[in-house]
């Protein structure tokens, strides 16, 4: 059995919780992601960004009052890469 790889991008533990989290949800806010992962903001960010640059997830910047707000919500692309992540998964856990 040939096992197919693993995308990269996804295989990293704060990305991936990011992902399986916004599969799940229609959109979220970056302060509930952080608390949903336990990440400092500033590795968030840098992980948010690689989604975002990959085309995995869409950011909006926005201000509520006085504070900014960024969400993030999951794109076609996005959905479609964590399928296919799952999918590979699955064929390692097989054997």
């Amino acid at each position: 059995m040939k096992y197919r790889e693993l995308d990269p991008l996804l295989h990293s533990q704060l990305r991936l919780a990011v992902i399986s989290l916004l599969a799940g949800v229609e959109y979220a806010e970056f302060t509930y992601i952080q608390e949903q992962t336990g990440a400092t903001a500033g590795n968030l960010s840098v992980q948010l960004n690689r989604l975002k640059d990959a085309g995995y997830i869409e950011l909006i910047k926005k201000f509520r009052g006085n504070y900014p707000q960024t969400i993030c919500r999951i794109t076609p692309l996005g959905r479609q890469k964590f399928a296919e992540y799952i999918d590979a998964l699955k064929d390692y856990l097989k054997t």
